[in-house]
């Protein structure tokens, strides 16, 4: 692994969730609105499941993946900005994809399984522009298997962090990735849209990377909730971090859900805290289904431990990819 002003890649890789065979990502954004939605598509025989933390979500088919449920595919995943509203640009992708022939086959239909979260971000720029099926639909046709670009960039472009002293000191977050090569053909990657009323800090060290600012300074949004020196707790509105991990191994449904909830732990490392009331903190995960012979217990326990990695990985690169927008500065221009 190299480290280059705190962005990680791995080499011959390209240090996103498209190293994962298959996997595509797109973005539409709208930077005078600074909203935006992101789609990632999904190969042929995926399957998915989903870890809800946050107290405050916003989602959509999440429980079709279920490990009880009868569906066992998965097309794509829309994640959005816009609020409640944002959920619309998953229509855009399910009609992106039925005209495709994608999908769920029910009689001479399709019907694709597109399950989607959200996140708020109406309050940084102009809060009646939100994505909406166009938007998704566009974010679709544009999703490619390149390198993805991060930031602020699709979902992440209205994200921001760091708001336990109110959205006046708050500092910009935004979408970033991360894979990582776990030897034997195994590979998990992660993309981590970062809007968290916590702050952020660097997983292997706990030093405060991102958090409500003073000045060219920069505090620990835990310590202001522990110390009563934030905002009430039902005043911190607009959060919500939202994501989703990949991996090319063969798992069940029932261990795609388990991958998802450990990614969780991943947020719980880089962002502190997490999981709080005006969180709606939403992960996905993708089993493309590409390498098989999985051992449920040791190399379930490494894709375990990968998606942690790469999970608190993606949300370094989210803040260290983002830059000011909409009177909120990137840490760049705080330190």
């Amino acid at each position: 692994m190299k480290i280059a002003g705190l962005i990680f890649w791995y080499e011959n890789m390209n240090n996103s969730i498209t190293d994962i065979p298959g996997i595509a990502v797109g973005h539409w954004t709208n930077l005078e609105a600074i909203t935006g939605c992101t789609a990632i598509l999904c190969p042929t025989g995926s399957l998915g499941g989903v870890s809800v933390r946050g107290a405050s979500p916003g989602t959509r088919e999440t429980d079709v993946l279920h490990p009880s449920n009868r569906v066992d595919e998965i097309h794509a995943i829309m994640l959005s900005g816009g609020s409640a509203f944002g959920l619309a640009a998953a229509d855009g992708a399910m009609r992106y994809l039925e005209g495709k022939g994608i999908g769920v086959k029910v009689g001479g239909s399709v019907v694709p399984i597109v399950p989607s979260a959200i996140l708020f971000d109406l309050g940084i720029g102009e809060g009646g522009v939100r994505p909406d099926s166009e938007s998704g639909y566009y974010a679709c046709e544009f999703a490619s298997s390149d390198p993805v670009e991060q930031g602020c960039v699709g979902a992440g472009t209205g994200a921001t962090v760091g708001k336990t002293q109110g959205p006046q000191r708050s500092v910009k977050g935004g979408l970033g990735s991360a894979s990582i090569d776990l030897g034997e053909g195994l590979l998990v990657g992660a993309l981590v849209v970062v809007n968290a009323i916590g702050s952020v800090h660097d997983p292997e060290n706990g030093l405060l990377i991102a958090g409500p600012r003073d000045n060219k300074s920069m505090s620990s949004s835990i310590n202001d909730l522990i110390s009563g020196n934030s905002f009430k707790l039902p005043d911190i509105n607009g959060n919500t971090t939202i994501g989703v991990v990949v991996t090319n191994a063969k798992l069940t449904k029932a261990q795609a859900a388990r991958m998802a909830a450990s990614s969780h732990d991943g947020l719980a490392l880089a962002i502190r805290p997490s999981h709080l009331i005006g969180d709606g903190d939403t992960m996905f995960s993708i089993s493309t289904g590409e390498q098989g012979g999985i051992d449920g217990y040791g190399d379930m326990n490494r894709i375990i431990a990968g998606t942690i990695k790469t999970v608190s990985l993606a949300i370094l690169n989210a803040i260290n990819f983002a830059e000011t927008m909409g009177g909120v500065p990137s840490v760049k221009d705080v330190s």
